[in-house]
Parts: C-alpha cells; sequence; structure tokens
C-alpha cells in the first residue's frame, strides 16, 4: 500500500481526536513541526509517538533546524545558533568541518527528541541581489564551496540518524523577492544558472530528500518551479536528483490558487509529495483528498529515502564541541 501524497502538521502540542482520525485515515508520507508544537522534551516524544501511532508506522517527521532566524527548538531543548552564513564566514577554512559538527549536533538534539529529519542543506547560492529573508541562510557565494559545504551538512545529519532535506532545488540564491509573500522572478540565462545555481544541486543529487523552490524561471517557463513540468523535468534529467522531491509549503503567498488546484498542478508537474504548513483542519483534509496516493515512482523514491535512515553514530558531544569552539575562534552560537 502506497502512502499519502502529503506532508502536513498538527495545530497544537497534542493531536486532537479530529485529527488522529483523519491522519489515519489520510495516511500522509510524513509530518512537520513548529515552534507552536514545541514545549518540553517529553511532550515532542509524545506528539511525535501520536503522529507515528496514527499512521501505524515509523513515518518521518521533520522540522526547519537551521538556526539563526530558522530554528524552531530554542534553548534548554536546542543550542541557539549563528546565522549558517555568519557561521560559514566564521569558521573560515574550516567550513565544511565547522558545519559537519553544527548539524552533527543539531541531528543529536533532534533525533533525542524523536524528529528524524530536518529541512536542510540550504544548497542555494548567494548573490548580491540574494533577498534578506533568504541570505543569511545560505553558505556563500561560490557555487563549489557551497556545494562542499552543503554535503558537509548532509553528512551531518545522516551521522546523527536524521534525513537531510535538500532545499530549494533548483537554486533560490537569485530571487529577489520573499517567496512566503511575492512570487519571485529569476531572468538569468540558461547557461548562468546551469554553472552555478543548478551546479550546486547537481552535485548533491544523491541525497534522499528534496524540496523546490516556488520562484520562476523566465529562461525555461512562466510556472512556478512547484508546478512546472518543465523545471521538474530539468530537476530530474538535467540536474539529475532522483531522490523523493516535496513541494514547498503550497501555502506560501508565492502561489496563486486554490490549495487543491495547486495540490494536483504540483503532483501532475512531477513532485512527489506535497506540503502543507499552517493551515486549517478543513484544508488539510481537502489538499490529502486532492493529493491522494504517492505514484509507484514516488513510492520507490520515499522507500530509498527511509532506508537511508539509520541509527546515529556514536558522538563524543564535549569532544565535538571544543572542536567546534576551536574552529570558529570560540563564538559558536548567537
Amino acid at each position: 500500500m502506497t502512502y499519502g501524497a502529503t506532508i502536513l502538521d498538527a495545530d497544537g502540542l497534542r493531536l486532537s481526536a479530529d485529527e488522529k482520525a483523519f491522519f489515519r485515515d489520510a495516511d500522509p508520507f510524513g509530518f512537520i513541526l513548529f515552534a507552536r508544537n514545541i514545549e518540553s522534551a517529553d511532550q515532542v516524544r509524545a506528539l511525535c509517538g501520536d503522529f507515528r501511532e496514527a499512521v501505524g508506522r515509523d513515518c518521518p517527521i521533520t522540522i526547519d533546524q537551521e538556526g539563526g532566524r530558522v530554528q524552531r527548538l530554542r534553548a534548554p531543548l536546542g543550542r541557539n545558533w549563528l546565522p549558517p552564513l555568519e557561521h560559514v564566514e566564521r569558521a573560515g577554512a574550516g567550513a565544511e568541518r565547522a558545519m559537519y559538527l553544527r548539524y552533527r549536533l543539531i541531528a543529536h538534539e533532534l533525533h533525542g527528541l524523536g524528529i528524524d529529519s530536518n529541512c536542510a542543506p540550504i544548497a542555494d547560492v548567494a548573490c548580491a541581489e540574494t533577498h534578506e529573508f533568504l541570505k543569511n541562510r545560505c553558505y556563500g557565494e561560490d557555487t563549489q564551496a557551497v556545494a562542499a559545504i552543503g554535503r558537509a551538512v548532509a553528512q551531518g545529519h545522516l551521522d546523527g540518524g536524521v534525513l537531510p532535506v535538500l532545499k530549494h532545488i533548483p537554486g533560490h540564491g537569485r530571487a529577489t523577492a520573499d517567496s512566503h509573500l511575492d512570487l519571485p522572478h529569476v531572468a538569468s540565462a540558461p547557461e548562468t544558472l546551469e554553472q552555478s545555481d543548478f551546479a550546486a544541486f547537481k552535485a548533491l543529487n544523491d541525497l534522499p530528500l528534496g524540496m523546490t523552490a516556488h520562484l520562476v524561471y523566465d529562461a525555461y517557463d512562466s510556472r512556478p518551479a512547484t508546478t512546472s513540468p518543465v523545471m521538474m523535468q530539468l530537476i530530474r534529467e538535467q540536474i539529475g536528483f532522483d531522490g523523493l522531491i516535496m513541494t514547498d509549503d503550497i501555502s506560501m503567498k508565492a502561489l496563486e490558487g486554490a490549495l487543491t488546484d495547486i495540490t494536483r498542478d504540483s503532483l501532475t508537474a512531477g513532485c512527489d509529495v506535497v506540503l502543507l504548513c499552517n493551515a486549517p483542519l478543513a484544508d488539510r483534509i481537502a489538499v490529502a483528498e486532492a493529493a491522494g496516493r504517492m505514484t509507484a515512482a514516488a513510492q520507490t523514491r520515499a522507500d530509498r529515502a527511509l532506508a537511508a535512515r539509520k541509527p546515529p553514530a556514536d558522538l563524543d558531544i564535549q569532544a565535538a564541541e571544543d572542536e567546534l569552539a576551536a574552529l570558529m575562534g570560540g563564538q559558536v552560537y548567537g
């Protein structure tokens, strides 16, 4: 039996009876947590248990724990990290190792709470025009360096038993608008995109999970990448990414139209699962019905992604913290 082609969230700290019944029927591939779902370690573990009990399997549970502005866990549940770009800049030549250690420690925090996926690494290549909502979440402006750091970030997750989600495919760095609020357009020529933005993702095309970018690449199509068959084919064939692709949150203002129409358009374009966040239960039910079950190809990718979820390797936390502090010149946390 295939999974539901959705990733969904919960209203609060525990599942309501209505949410439990809905998730039991819809069987979403996985779930995502937000700050409103987090109060204490025991509560987060219990909520993760609620999700898995509702669908009757060890489903993936993800979160946005990049560090800096975008982190749902805060002290005492998680370390308060510097923004990724500042972390990279402070580490200098040691950035790859420093970012590995950062996300190895993040993975340790997540796994201990029952969370086994994280929406990182970001392989978006920053530039002078990158919108402020994204810029300090990036790892730099050099494509090769971004890809190498992205690899280190992904490995830090995997070594900690947490599945990384590569984002935002095929590249959000040239966007000058915030896709939470508007639909960005990128007017760059294909040759430029292929040598920079797309190349960073191509270097990471073997990762198990990826997330789309809600923006239009004018040289290719007038539709946002998430709902564009042209861009999804480019992601699969030119970039060569054959992991499970989830949409970015379809409730973001970059996408226009009814949520059910966006759902169908995203899946028709070639996405495997639809991510819907911060929506009332009625909308979650409607989107789950519109999404239906995964295709056979999506199910194969889902099974392959879940197979990459391994028990965490041993970690000497004090040694990791000491090494990271040495690489960072003493200032590790925000």
